[in-house]
């Protein structure tokens, strides 16, 4: 819980320097700063990877993982969910529709990703705040442009933001008990390749954007693949 209250604590920073300046912040510079991010969480993606100690595990598990979220298209459909959100609670405020367009706006991009879900997770399982406070700095910068053209609309996005991410941290505690360290280090290690793939879609790398959230079922597939192994090396 302490991560997502500093996360919600930056979103209400950014928004406050966004009104602030309002219509002064060049684009040049959220944009550098974003590239400048982007490698903060490649470096904290590829460290949580290295974690692992089972490497196959972590290969199987992201190539089944994402076959699997591909089968199931689940970027689209929390696209689609986000796109939802945004054209009935948007028709509703027609008296302040920039309010409720930044405050929508906001709260699909800041809660719907695969660095809130696997942040949650690694703040619930592990006590690692390190995800969530760097999508914190992240949503914070976002949050200044967004401010800065929609108003103060943003600002209630962490409204949200606190009841999805907090509970997601509050589940994961409850369930860590009852969880292997072993399992808990390959899921991160699975969970660090997913965060390498938002890094690379912030720094632009590559002709396509790679659509992380069908990577997110591989987060949860060592569940599965170490008793499977244990078995089969039993077996042989």
């Amino acid at each position: 819980m302490p991560a997502t209250f500093i996360n919600a604590f930056l979103v209400l920073l950014g928004s406050a320097v966004g009104l602030l300046f309002r219509g002064k912040i060049p684009q040049r510079f959220t944009q550098l700063i974003t590239y400048g991010l982007g490698l903060c969480v490649l470096i904290i993606g590829v460290d949580a990877a290295l974690e692992g100690s089972d490497t196959l595990c972590v290969i199987v598990c992201m190539v089944v993982g994402t076959i699997l979220g591909e089968a199931l298209d689940i970027e689209r459909r929390m696209d689609a969910a986000g796109d939802f959100l945004k054209a009935h609670l948007a028709g509703r405020g027609e008296g302040n529709s920039r309010f409720t367009e930044g405050f929508v706006n906001a709260s699909v991009l800041f809660c719907v990703g695969a660095m809130a879900i696997n942040g949650s997770l690694e703040a619930g399982l592990n006590h690692d705040w390190s995800i969530l406070v760097s999508k914190g700095v992240i949503d914070g910068v976002t949050s200044i442009s967004f401010a800065a053209t929609m108003g103060v609309g943003v600002a209630f996005s962490v409204l949200p933001l606190v009841v999805y991410q907090g509970g997601l941290t509050l589940l994961a505690s409850a369930v860590g008990p009852y969880l292997s360290p072993e399992l808990v280090t390959e899921m991160s290690a699975v969970g660090g390749c997913v965060i390498v793939g938002i890094a690379v879609n912030m720094l632009g790398v590559g002709k396509e954007r790679i659509r992380v959230g069908n990577m997110l079922p591989a987060i949860f597939l060592p569940a599965a693949y170490l008793p499977l192994a244990r078995f089969l090396s039993g077996l042989f």
